[in-house]
């Protein structure tokens, strides 16, 4: 008998954070592993990653990690990855793995974890194995994963989008994926992203006729913000840079280092005299690329819009460029920046989200890719359950049974038997999010997040006391200090009732006789009577924190 579980342990119900895993009897192929960025909730979190505590508990049944392409999205996790499992295998193409060594930490390299791959080379792993197929994204050396097993395919897509004009490292073998489908696929799991778009994602994903358009309107300085890892919108900009006398000038050693490894690893079709230096930046027709962040969106672009820039400063003659459309989580950051733009003066222009599309697959897309496939259970993946849900109604309007069409959440396990679905049982791995700060591996946690909240919204009030040693007598406060509570200087009355609690309670907790002094009972009560003396002053509860010391 034989006996496939698939579930993911991030990636459904969200966007990034994405990581799939694929158990064959006891193998176990591990695709993707991804992290995702959430500004509005997480309070000084860097990123979030899944948790990989199944991974490992079973870590020597695991075969490998097999990352699609090099979007955080999709690698942004690895490196923390392996401080839990420092000798798992990790698989994926030469630029894949290049962008991968740039996100390790302290210098460390994995060498030996890094398994270097080529697109329509098999990759045997026992009576299994696994064949990369090089697919169309923002970034060359993107490959969808076919796991064969003994009942079938099992097919990843990864992300992907179907544009003939995209040619070489970008280029999709359909003829492969073709083949893939005659051969028997017993499941696909395919992204969802777009997939309540109509029509194909190309040719909005093309946006070279626009870039043009910005160059001829503005002959004066234009500063563009890219994402150093969308490869291919990078390529437009500087094939639309060659075609002017204007030179293009790299901001940022990240970047600088990023594009300039990509000439020379032959990904990026550049001319290098079309590259220009700092003695370039403040020229009349200059083009300046500076990063944009998915951790800190426009954190750059808005250094140089408050002047905090050290080597740009704006003209009333610029114009700033944004060169991709807004994705979903930072459309209000992007108009707020507008907004500070159009303060200064300045020209501000950006791609619509409406008009200008990211490399993934729109509806006509997904039904390409399922009637290449023919898959006989289909898995939507990658998007919020909205995007899955969508994804789910275009395979049943290609005919596929609604009992075969597999929408889940995170941790549900989803069984194949002898390669037929299992409905007896509903498995679910516990599954959670890992909150990064820094670059500590730990999770920061709900309670620490909780204790950030309450720092924003009401702020802290420290009071401090001094005991004698010997008498316990109180020879100095209690001292108040609060910080980003109230006004001192209008609310002495609160500050001067906070002393005379903070007082009362100290002095009912201190036992002269038996020489003693219940630190606990004091804090707690000092908190307790304080947080609803302020609720009822101010309806604030600030963090209240005593400090109580002898000398």
């Amino acid at each position: 008998m034989s006996k496939i579980n698939i579930f993911s342990l991030g990636g459904l119900n969200e966007n990034g954070k994405n990581m799939y895993v694929v158990e064959v009897d006891k193998d176990i192929f591990v695709f993707d592993a991804g992290l995702k960025y959430d500004h509005d909730r997480t309070l000084g979190i860097d990123y979030i990653i899944p948790n990989v505590d199944y991974l490992v508990k079973n870590q020597k049944r695991i075969k490998g990690v097999f990352i699609t392409h090099g979007h955080e999205s999709n690698l942004g996790a690895v490196p923390d990855l392996l401080e839990k499992i420092p000798n798992i295998s990790i698989y994926g193409t030469k630029l894949t793995l290049s962008l991968l060594k740039q996100n390790f930490k302290d210098g460390k390299e994995y060498t030996k974890n890094l398994k270097e791959i080529r697109p329509h080379s098999k990759i045997s792993f026992g009576k299994n194995f696994i064949f990369p197929i090089q697919v169309t994204h923002s970034i060359p050396d993107a490959v969808c994963y076919v796991l064969y097993t003994k009942d079938g395919a099992i097919v990843y897509t990864g992300d992907f989008v179907f544009d003939h004009t995209m040619m070489g490292p970008y280029h999709t073998d359909i003829g492969k994926l073709a083949y893939v489908g005659k051969q028997g696929v017993l499941c696909l799991l395919c992204e969802s992203l777009y997939a309540e778009r109509r029509g194909h994602t190309s040719p909005n994903n093309r946006v070279s006729s626009f870039i043009r358009e910005v160059l001829s309107k503005n002959p004066n300085r234009i500063i563009a913000t890219v994402f150093p890892a969308h490869f291919y919108r990078i390529q437009e900009i500087f094939n639309e840079v060659s075609k002017t006398h204007r030179k293009i000038v790299i901001m940022g050693k990240g970047l600088q280092t990023t594009i300039l490894s990509a000439i020379h690893q032959g990904y990026l079709q550049i001319d290098k005299q079309v590259i220009g230096d700092l003695t370039n930046l403040n020229d009349k027709n200059a083009v300046v690329l500076i990063s944009d962040e998915k951790e800190k969106p426009f954190a750059n672009l808005e250094r140089i819009i408050k002047g905090f820039d050290k080597f740009i400063k704006l003209n009333e003659t610029d114009t700033i460029f944004i060169t991709e459309p807004a994705y979903e989580g930072i459309e209000k950051r992007l108009a707020l920046v507008m907004d500070e733009i159009a303060m200064l003066g300045v020209n501000a222009v950006s791609l619509s989200s409406k008009k200008h599309l990211l490399h993934h697959a729109s509806r006509e897309d997904l039904m390409l890719m399922l009637n290449l496939m023919q898959p006989k259970y289909f898995f939507p993946v990658k998007g919020e359950y909205r995007q899955q849900y969508a994804n789910a109604t275009i395979a049943e309007e290609l005919g596929m049974p609604k009992e075969n069409i597999l929408l889940k959440q995170n941790g549900d396990v989803v069984t194949f038997i002898n390669g037929e679905l299992d409905t007896t049982k509903n498995n679910h791995i516990e599954t959670d999010e890992v909150l990064i700060d820094g670059n500590s591996s730990g999770d920061i946690g709900d309670l620490v997040l909780k204790d950030r909240e309450m720092l924003g919204e009401n702020g802290i009030v420290i009071i401090s006391c001094t005991l004698a040693k010997e008498t316990k007598e109180i020879l100095a406060g209690p001292e108040i200090l609060t910080r980003g509570f109230i006004y001192v200087k209008e609310h002495q009355d609160v500050l001067d009732e906070t002393k005379k609690i903070a007082l009362e309670v100290i002095s009912q907790n201190i036992s002269k006789t038996e020489n003693r002094v219940d630190y606990t009972k004091i804090k707690n009560e000092v908190r307790e009577l304080l947080g609803k003396y302020y609720y009822k002053m101010t309806e604030s509860k600030p963090m209240i924190i005593t400090v109580i010391q002898e000398i």
